[in-house]
């Protein structure tokens, strides 16, 4: 079997390859690709060559873990049937080109017990369960008292809107006029013009490795600092004011498989919503300029690539 997949052979460097895929045992299905979304985070670092190491790092690589396509085969074992629509987290189907994070294909070999099957009228939204499953993982319990949230990318937007649902109020922060608009039951706010100094809680899906220091003059005594994003810098801090807050760090890593099986049962009750956060989609032919968009574009929330003619 072949796939038509986007590999990354160097930084800067991408082409749309036909690759080999190995063959499927009797856990696993086949999936054919219908969207994949670029991510903006650890994709930009791997795109630009600045990815910190981490377990799999090498080029060539196919990059993606935002996929969802229609099983087209299904081994007895798999636990998932033809026809049924899934979303996949990526997949390591490509023999000698790296799978970081593999996602971005035509078409995929998986475990079954990986995919997630979802309702196909969410449509091209579906790609937004990982990010959705991050910020669930991120958010953990909410936090009573005041909490803020940096960046209204989609994932700061799908961190408020968890938030919401929850019953909490949030506030984010938003430096580009642009991307500021969109709140939804929400303040997006310069950071400027934020004069509170009591945050329980500040979760930072910015990326900034340098903003820490700000982060901490905004917060509560007792208050924890949560790390969404993906630092590409070593990050630092003064340590006077987080000793006299008393300052908490805390990293939020990949999420697990609970975090995803609750934002399905949140987006399929309506409690969480994915509208509005696709904002551009390009045919999986045109990925070249589909990542420069994304990355270089602040109007660009999710670029999305459509694999229907690949």
């Amino acid at each position: 079997m072949q796939a038509r997949a986007i590999v990354l052979h160097e930084p800067g460097r991408i082409a749309l390859n036909t690759l080999a895929l190995d063959a499927p045992g009797p856990a696993d299905a086949v999936i054919a690709v219908r969207w994949s979304g670029i991510s903006t985070g650890t994709e930009r670092l791997l795109w630009s060559g600045r990815m910190p190491s981490f377990p799999g790092m090498g080029y060539p690589l196919v990059p993606g873990y935002e996929s969802v396509g229609t099983v087209v085969a299904a081994g007895a074992d798999s636990g998932v049937s033809p026809g049924q629509t899934v979303f996949v987290p990526g997949a390591r189907c490509f023999g000698p080109v790296r799978g970081l994070f593999g996602g971005a294909a035509s078409h995929l070999v998986s475990a079954g017990a990986r995919l997630v099957p979802l309702d196909p009228a969410l449509g091209e939204r579906g790609i937004l369960m990982a990010l959705a499953a991050t910020a669930r993982h991120a958010l953990g319990s909410v936090a009573s008292g005041p909490s803020l949230i940096v960046g209204h990318g989609v994932l700061g937007r799908l961190l408020a809107r968890l938030t919401v649902a929850a019953g909490g109020t949030p506030v984010v922060w938003e430096t580009d006029a642009l991307r500021a608009q969109g709140g939804e039951g929400y303040a997006v706010l310069h950071p400027e013009a934020d004069p509170r100094r009591d945050y329980a809680t500040i979760t930072d899906a910015s990326g900034d490795a340098g903003l820490l220091d700000t982060l901490i003059g905004h917060l509560a005594p007792g208050g924890e600092i949560v790390l969404a994003g993906f630092y590409e810098a070593p990050l630092a801090f003064t340590f006077p004011p987080a000793f006299l807050r008393e300052a908490r760090i805390r990293v939020a890593a990949q999420w697990k498989p609970e975090d995803l099986a609750t934002v399905v049962t949140l987006v399929a009750s309506g409690c969480l919503s994915l509208d509005g956060l696709v904002t551009h989609r390009q045919p999986a032919a045109n990925a070249a300029q589909a990542y420069r968009t994304a990355f270089g574009e602040p109007a660009c929330l999710k670029m999305i690539l459509d694999w229907s003619a690949a």
